[in-house]
């Protein structure tokens, strides 16, 4: 149903909604630690454990927020409680000389390699880099001029919706939608890490069937099953943070797949996706048929000879299936015998063992 309603957006070569396989993104992040050989190998990592694509982000302290040490660039509470912003994204950036070494390494993996821009600059340092699709993190929702420079691209767009009220989704929708952008709507919890009784998770089908465009999860939880869950819902993107070792730290570290346990989430929502393509019943499959054999069906109960008027003493229904259908046992009972029976043996209609 929800497969019906949703266009079908195309993110580079790569289709997203009507029946493609989810879009399995692992997020860099500041997982990196400040070295580029290895957030190369954590783009190593993604591919080999079956990610589809790795998204970046882009920004420098500067541009996200200001140098300030006061109460309201303090972190409070959380996992970066008692920090100060400023310090945490000098600390957390993707340099903005990696990005092309970043974008071509992925484009050898064969990954899918995009971005999330935190202000107008970023936008049009990514424009350089022809960056195929854009993401809006979750609490850029409200920076609406951040996002009509993004929908002047024109370009696809997946944007979390964490935090975000009906109203803030429905005005960022309509900034997208007014530079044509093609887009997909993540459901979201802004909280790191997030816990299973705040995932919200049938606000995927929501925002599917209300902004008429493919949905999904971006998932800060523990493990792999609020992404098959949010597969089983509908979600056509997945987007999951990877580091190579929870244990080397950094700012994300914490609620970061390692690249075995994403791995086990690829296995898991490719399975899940076979599960999903039948749909409707269709009487039995390839793989049922020999078992048709172990429903019930009508056996002679006792010996019955030509002749002689069948009764309800005479026949049963159980099991295995060789004998004629249970629903015409009431048209047998109190018909004449046309041959004798033993007991045991499979009761056929029409009775075909002498014609």
């Amino acid at each position: 149903m929800m497969a019906e309603m949703m266009a079908e957006v195309m993110l580079g070569t790569r289709p997203i909604g009507q029946g493609a396989p989810a879009l399995l993104v692992a997020e860099l992040s500041g997982n990196h630690n400040g070295d580029l050989q290895r957030a190369k190998e954590i783009l190593a990592a993604a591919a080999e454990a079956g990610a589809d694509a790795v998204k970046l982000q882009t920004y420098t302290a500067d541009t996200i927020t200001m140098d300030v040490d006061n109460e309201y660039f303090r972190i409070a509470d959380g996992p970066w409680a008692g920090r100060r912003l400023y310090e945490l994204y000098d600390q957390a950036h993707t340099p903005w000389d990696w990005h092309y070494e970043l974008f071509t390494e992925a484009e050898r993996l064969g990954l899918l390699c995009f971005s999330s821009p935190f202000d107008p600059t970023s936008v049009d340092f990514l424009e350089e880099l022809d960056c195929p699709c854009y993401k809006v993190a979750s609490f850029e929702v409200v920076d609406i001029p951040l996002l009509r420079r993004i929908a002047a691209t024109g370009k696809p767009v997946i944007m979390s919706t964490g935090m975000a009220s009906t109203d803030e989704i429905d005005r960022a929708v309509a900034v997208l939608r007014s530079g044509a952008c093609p887009l997909v709507l993540l459901a979201c919890v802004s909280a790191y890490p997030a816990a299973a009784e705040d995932l919200k998770l049938r606000n995927i089908p929501w925002l599917a069937e209300r902004f008429r465009c493919p949905a999904g999860l971006s998932d800060h939880s523990a493990g792999h099953l609020a992404a098959v869950a949010a597969v089983a819902l509908g979600a056509t993107v997945i987007e999951k943070h990877l580091t190579l070792r929870r244990a080397d730290g950094g700012p994300d570290s914490a609620f970061s797949m390692e690249p075995a346990e994403f791995a086990e989430l690829v296995s898991a929502v490719r399975t899940v996706e076979t599960a999903l393509a039948q749909g409707v019943v269709q009487g039995p499959g390839i793989s049922e048929t020999a078992n048709l054999q172990f429903r019930k069906s009508i056996f002679v109960a006792r010996d019955i000879a030509q002749g002689a008027v069948i009764g309800p003493q005479d026949l049963r229904v159980v099991r295995p299936g060789f004998g004629a259908s249970p629903d015409t046992l009431d048209a047998v009972l109190g018909t004449v015998a046309r041959r004798s029976y033993r007991r045991g043996e499979p009761f056929l209609l029409p009775d075909t063992s002498q014609d």
